[in-house]
């Protein structure tokens, strides 16, 4: 998911303001109203004779009038200093553009402001800084918080009843700056030039209740021969680079902040959501302090219902998300897209909530409603070769109201759920053996991305570590898994039930993800309406319901985004055991990998189906491989409340980590055999070019050597002791086993094994080499000459050239005996340098 750019600040009712737009709304509320105005720079005409009767008017959060080609707004004073959020979004974009129809490209905050020169003044609303009443520090932090004026439009007249201020703002809409037009990150990456004034211009302007949509053509030129696709390859040469400029339709949203921000809830680290924050100070503070905020959607009981509500009633609430489905979703897959949106009902009842989110097909024949008006909600489908799918919502700074939502999903997805699909239950489900799934399953599957993405859009984060919860045998257990699912949350990225085998018999619907209880727990959480006014006291009650619900139920347990150091919190993972989880996915992959040439049959197909998923098979492999690796230095990493006594941080047990080990020797550096079927690589792949597999296996050998794996654990020793943890030489010891087994057994290693041997001490000879020198490309790593690394590898070496010696007499084979004699020859070059 990619969220819209964060502006930090915030708002209570209870909180005074201080930031230094407080002292122009003053001037704003005593400024004169007359008919006509004379000053030295400008003449105000009254309404009547600026426009002189010729002028097309319409009504909204702003009066709109129109001459001929200029646009006018109408400012009611009413709504001066007023936050006004302005998203502009993409309508139309070039062939091959790395930015799509649907998606935002910039998002600011304003306010309008009287000018003492007969001018309106926008200021950008980019920080507050917030004090309770009365605190001597106010004035302080007014002073320091200024907001920039980014830009002042004269006024031209006033208003008809003589209570606003009308400005020309065509010139702003039809060119580019730095409130609507184009952030400097998107056109970066769409590469684009200098706005061409004479090819661009304003299509419509309408107006909203709360909201006013401005559509425009921008032409700019196009800087560094057109855009770019997403990987960085030349895209859009042809038509829009060679023409020497890219033509852009955009849509740009005012809409009204609300006059009193909806109460914050205060963020817990125990649960995912996304977060907003902003400083607070007072007289009573030591410490300026940072108070962080989730972002949701406002869901209160009707007034009428309140009673009900706090009986345990279900009640409708005020106002219910609706998503819509893009006319453009082929009708085969709308009601897939609606189930998807409607399966958040269920968790938003454990709130108290009934009918709280709703999916709906849009109607086509209303030409009231538009798709690019922020009013609406909708799963945008998108013509792109991306295999992705993002869940963007916009929300209100200071409370963190979700005000604006989207999903855009790019057609490509189905590809991707088609190969993951495919390679992790095709073993079990009969459906996934081919290259393209009857409308039934893809339609699941397409129902499961799009629930997903509807999370992130309600406010939640990823939770990568919910699967962990899950023992990997309950996920061979049908009944079980018909209960529970196979992951808590659909919030993780835990894909498809890969441990299950075809004897456990899991229909489709086990297979795939679904809404988990970790879910509808993180909804009741940040839903669940109070009424309680006093933010803090809030806060108190929220953090006892996480408190009581994790000690009752492990399930509800939040690992985070992932990739950091708890092995629990990893994506594309399943169950509490990698090793045992990977064991059970590569027993279904070597079916898979046995089956692929058939599976893959398609007519006049000349193996490219093969071929691709071959690949494909490939990539499946190093999934398993990094969570098995995650645990090898593993940290857990449990966030506890301060009164529980519990430590955050304690160590993956010596045992799991040595069981790590003793997988990749045994799954990935011992010749992955079923991985090389001659009989497929001879059919789409010419001898020479190098094998996924030595990729896989170099990946994975490189890592497991790593400076950045071997400090943490010299780190951990430090911390928890020799005893618990599992040391540098211990690990070295146990790889070296594995990967050099042939040395022991007198056996004669086969060219993969050759490969890795010599990998594995060119891996620890770069450690050596670049010993008191910056090693890792990572910021922030240490100078391992001063740890123990370089003295234990050289250790190690010393004993590995002693072992291939003792093992060169006993090599009878001419071209094993040359192997072993240049490992020996490589050792004693890099012992005598280093």
């Amino acid at each position: 998911m990619r969220l819209v750019k964060r502006i930090s600040y915030g708002m209570l009712p209870a909180l005074l303001l201080v930031a230094g737009s407080a002292r122009s709304q003053e001037k704003a509320g005593g400024a004169d109203k007359r008919d006509s105005v004379v000053n030295k720079r400008t003449v105000i005409k009254s309404f009547r004779d600026f426009f002189n009767g010729k002028v097309q008017s319409s009504h909204g959060l702003f009066s709109i009038h129109r001459t001929d080609d200029k646009y006018y707004f109408e400012i009611p004073d009413s709504l001066l200093g007023r936050e006004i959020l302005v998203t502009t979004r993409l309508t139309r974009v070039p062939t091959d553009c790395p930015k799509f129809p649907g998606e935002i490209v910039n998002t600011k905050s304003i306010a309008f402001y009287k000018g003492p020169s007969n001018n309106l003044l926008v200021k950008v609303i980019t920080h507050r800084n917030w004090v309770e009443p009365g605190n001597a520090i106010a004035r302080a932090v007014g002073d320091a918080s200024e907001n920039p004026i980014v830009t002042a439009f004269d006024i031209k007249a006033y208003g008809p009843d003589n209570n606003g201020s009308v400005i020309d703002v065509t010139d702003y809409f039809k060119n580019d700056n730095a409130i609507v037009g184009i952030s400097a990150d998107s056109k970066k990456r769409m590469m684009l030039g200098g706005l061409a004034a004479d090819r661009s211009y304003i299509e419509s302007m309408h107006g909203y209740p709360i909201n006013i949509e401005i559509r425009a053509t921008k032409t700019f030129s196009a800087g560094g021969g057109g855009v770019k696709s997403a990987d960085g390859e030349a895209a859009a040469g042809e038509g829009a680079g060679e023409a020497g400029a890219l033509t852009l339709g955009t849509a740009t949203s005012l809409m009204l902040l609300p006059a009193e921000p909806m109460q914050q809830r205060i963020a817990d680290p125990r649960i995912g959501y996304f977060t907003e924050d902003y400083t607070v100070f007072s007289d009573e503070q030591q410490k300026v302090d940072t108070r962080t905020f989730i972002v949701r959607f406002r869901m209160e009981p009707r007034a009428a219902d309140m009673e009900k509500y706090k009986r345990g009633e279900l009640v409708e609430p005020e106002k219910p998300i609706v998503f819509y489905t893009d006319p453009a979703i082929p009708k085969q897959w709308r009601s897939y897209v609606i189930a998807g949106i409607d399966a958040w009902q269920k968790a938003f009842e454990q709130a108290g909530f009934k009918h709280a989110i709703i999916g709906k097909e849009w109607p086509e024949n209303d030409s009231s409603m538009h798709l690019e008006d922020a009013r609406y909600f909708v799963v945008r489908y998108l013509p792109s070769t991306e295999e992705n799918a993002e869940g963007v919502q916009v929300h209100d700074p200071r409370s963190g109201e979700i005000l604006q939502s989207y999903v855009c999903w790019h057609m490509s997805l189905m590809r991707m759920l088609h190969d993951l699909y495919m390679m992790q239950a095709a073993t079990v489900d009969p459906k996934a053996r081919g290259m393209k799934f009857d409308d039934a399953l893809m339609g699941k599957l397409i129902q499961y991305a799009v629930t997903h993405e509807i999370g992130h859009t309600l406010g939640l984060a990823h939770n990568m570590g919910s699967s962990a919860t899950v023992p990997v045998e309950r996920l061979r257990d049908k009944a079980w898994v018909q209960a529970h699912g196979d992951c808590p949350s659909v919030m993780d990225y835990s894909r498809f039930d890969f441990v299950a085998q075809p004897e456990d018999r899991l229909s489709e619907d086990d297979l795939i993800p679904r809404v988990g209880a970790y879910d509808k727990w993180a909804i009741q959480w940040g839903y669940r309406y109070t009424g309680i006014r006093d933010i803090q006291e809030e806060k108190k009650m929220t953090a006892g319901w996480l408190t009581d619900s994790l000690a009752a139920n492990p399930a509800l347990w939040y690992g985070g985004p992932g990739k950091n150091n708890d092995p629990r919190s990893q994506a594309e993972d399943l169950g509490d055991n990698a090793m045992k989880a990977s064991a059970y996915g590569l027993k279904n992959l070597r079916t898979v990998a046995a089956n692929l040439e058939q599976w893959t049959k398609e007519p006049n197909d000349t193996y490219g189906n093969l071929e691709d998923m071959y690949d494909k098979l490939g990539g499946q492999y190093l999934r398993y491989i990094h969570a098995v690796i995650a645990n090898i230095g593993g940290v857990y990493e449990t966030i506890q409340a301060p009164d529980a006594g519990q430590n955050v941080y304690s160590l993956v047990p010596k045992a799991v980590q040595r069981s790590a080990t003793a997988f990749l020797n045994k799954e990935v550096f011992e010749t992955p055999v079923w991985a090389l079927n001659t009989q497929l690589l001879n059919k789409f792949r010419r001898p020479g070019k190098e094998e996924w597999m030595e990729k896989v296996q170099d990946e994975a050998l490189e890592y497991a050597l790593s400076l950045g794996l071997l400090h943490q654990l010299e780190v951990n020793e430090r911390r928890f002791g020799p005893e618990h943890a599992y040391t540098i030489d211990e690990y070295l010891t146990d790889l070296e086993k594995g990967i050099f087994s042939e040395l022991y057994t007198h056996k004669q290693p086969d060219a993969y094994r050759r490969f890795l041997q010599k990998r594995y001490i060119a891996f620890l000879t770069l450690i050596l080499k670049l010993q008191g020198k910056v090693v890792d490309p990572k910021p922030g790593m240490p100078d391992y000459s001063s740890t123990d690394i370089p003295a234990i590898i050289r250790s190690h070496l010393t004993h590995l050239e002693a072992v291939v010696k003792a093992a060169l007499p006993l090599t009878g084979d001419s071209l094993n005996k040359a192997h072993l004699q240049f490992l020996q020859e490589e050792t004693e070059n890099i012992l005598a340098i280093n």
